[in-house]
């Protein structure tokens, strides 16, 4: 008989109190299949006892926004190794808004959104996860990863994989994709040639991460600072700078710190911290799409719906301080390189337009961070707030006749108020590129691209292609547009976006016919159709809703369950609580 000792097994060990999920997964006879699974790839007996965290990764190949990522996330997993932690890494969708802007792909931008959330929820609760960080990039993997935390509500961070640097060209370091979207525009004019198109398409993306203004990637990775969910500092960041992959460990110490003290993502994403996010929205010529996310943030953390005329108060109080493009003259990384959003919080402290108190996931506060930033002497990117670019913010809510549920407005980068003239009526975004490329639009005019909403794109497309193309032909300052779409992070004139209800759903615009005169006035928060009421009756007597433009697949199914822009564009909100609602009573 041998005079051994019993084997240990890893079954008769008691489960570490982290593993509040994981547990169930790896501990005990019963799990013998999963950890044998597990083992086959590498894992062993002593990660399976360790608290099991995800590292959501949206790496793509087909934009540079995301490219780093890869790298990234072995960074991450090193600092949740180093903590105490298992790491398990996996990936979820991304659409780049850059490359399929202006085609039918770009309908694809916003239902990304949801896919995201939903990948990330489905399989962090399939594999019982205990907690996450997210690596994001492009636009809508940002509040994709956010919702699926708010959904989770397990201890979480979010890393932004940086900014793009600006390209040179002609001796400066400034090009972005806006300026070729803009060339392109000043090309099809007549006023560039298609050598200097060419020059400027080579030059302005010159490596890994997200587009380089304060455009959309830009503005919501600020709010993820401000919410708490992105440790301070980090997220500024360039991509391809030498910290960025230490901010990548240092945010896998950081998740093992939540999951020990079991501190959720709902302790910092709160009413107050979004009002916060607004606040420097608003100071930072940011996205519009900033409205639309944060709406559905707030309803993805349970908490009382977000009205949209929220954000046009917050904003009407808080001046812009912070001189960025594309309302301004400075890109994200130049932000980075004079201090940090740090410097922008600091400004808005000093007049009580944020509250200082909201914690990070860090351990911080946002009056704490900004009194440790490190201001670069002589910086012109953040000015103080004494001495503002504008005394109000860069967006602003109107309704009206046109709008009863309201619209947004960007007044970043243009001094225009007022403006009143004939509508231009598109029922595509494609149709009316084709006026504006043909020199077909007129100074003065009013643009109305409608059955582009969530539910008419579907999929709300951004505008881009069309802004751009009128600011590359020197039209931009004279005309307005509207749409029930979205406009992108880099357009800048005066144009107005999320108008609800959309045409789809027979919303006032879809009555709007070529040559109406329309009112745009910013002053009394007014858009209104200047058509009497008896021929809007008369209009609306004869209007029948649009054939579905897709029947089948993603793109359908997203149709039928989106909500309305101004309740954030979810499929989690009114239209299926109708389904189930409906479902119960048939029981």
């Amino acid at each position: 008989m041998s005079n051994d000792a019993p084997r240990q097994l890893p079954y008769d060990l008691p489960s570490n109190p982290d593993k509040r999920h994981s547990a169930a997964l790896t501990d005990g006879p019963d799990r013998a299949a999963a950890r044998g699974m597990l083992k086959a790839i590498g894992f062993d007996d002593k990660d399976l006892a360790q608290p099991l965290i995800g590292v959501a990764t949206t790496w793509i190949e087909t934009m540079p926004c995301n490219y780093n990522q890869r790298r990234l996330a072995e960074h991450v997993k090193a600092g949740i190794r180093a903590a105490g932690g298992t790491p398990m890494e996996f990936s979820t969708i991304s659409v780049s808004d850059g490359t399929s802007m202006g085609t039918e792909g770009m309908k694809a931008s916003l239902i990304s959104r949801e896919v995201i959330a939903d990948s990330i929820e489905l399989c962090t609760r399939g594999h019982m996860l205990d907690g996450l960080v997210c690596l994001v990039g492009c636009d809508k993997t940002i509040p994709g990863a956010v919702m699926a935390l708010g959904r989770l509500d397990r201890p979480g961070v979010v890393l932004y994989n940086g900014t793009i640097y600006p390209g040179m060209y002609k001796g400066k370091r400034d090009a972005t994709i806006v300026t070729i979207f803009e060339a392109i525009g000043a090309y099809r004019a007549g006023n560039m040639s298609a050598e200097e198109l060419y020059e400027i398409e080579s030059v302005s993306c010159p490596g890994a991460g997200a587009c380089g203004g304060q455009y959309t990637a830009n503005t919501m990775s600020m709010v993820l600072e401000i919410l708490g969910l992105s440790p301070a500092g980090l997220n500024g960041i360039p991509a391809e700078h030498p910290d960025k992959d230490k901010a990548a460990h240092r945010c896998g110490e950081i998740v093992m710190d939540l999951i020990r003290r079991d501190v959720r993502p709902k302790e910092f994403v709160t009413r107050k911290s979004i009002e916060n996010a607004i606040a420097c929205v608003a100071a930072t010529g940011g996205s519009t799409n900033a409205v639309l996310h944060l709406i559905a943030i707030a309803h993805e953390y349970g908490l009382p719906p977000l009205d949209i005329d929220m954000f046009g108060e917050i904003a009407d109080r808080t001046p812009i301080v912070g001189d960025l493009v594309p309302g301004g003259r400075y890109a994200a990384a130049d932000l980075f390189e004079a201090g940090g959003l740090g410097l922008v919080t600091r400004e808005l402290l000093k007049k009580g337009l944020i509250d200082g108190s909201t914690p990070n996931v860090d351990g911080g506060t946002i009056a704490g961070n900004a009194a440790t930033t490190v201001e670069t002497a002589g910086q012109k990117v953040v000015l103080p707030i004494e001495k503002p670019l504008s005394a109000t913010g860069g967006l602003t809510i109107l309704h009206g006749t046109l709008a009863p549920d309201g619209c947004v407005i960007k007044l970043a980068g243009h001094e225009r108020r007022f403006h009143k003239g004939p509508a231009r009526v598109f029922d595509t975004e494609n149709a009316c590129y084709d006026a504006v490329r043909g020199q077909r639009i007129n100074k003065g005019d009013v643009i109305v691209i409608r059955y582009e909403g969530p539910v008419g794109g579907p999929g709300m497309q951004e505008m881009l292609s069309v802004t751009a193309a009128l600011s590359g032909e020197g039209m931009g300052e004279h005309v307005a547009l509207l749409t029930d779409g979205r406009f992108s992070g880099g357009t800048h004139g005066l144009m107005i976006g999320h108008v609800a209800p959309e045409a789809a759903l027979g919303g006032p615009i879809s009555l709007v016919e070529e040559g109406d005169e329309i009112v745009i006035d910013v002053d009394r928060h007014a858009l209104d159709l200047n058509v009497a009421p008896d021929v809007l009756a008369a209009r609306r007597a004869r209007w029948t809703p649009p054939a579905p433009r897709y029947r089948t697949g993603v793109m359908a199914k997203y149709a039928a369950m989106v909500s309305s822009a101004s309740l954030g564009a979810v499929t989690t909100g009114d239209r299926l609580a109708e389904r189930l609602k409906s479902a119960t009573a048939a029981r």
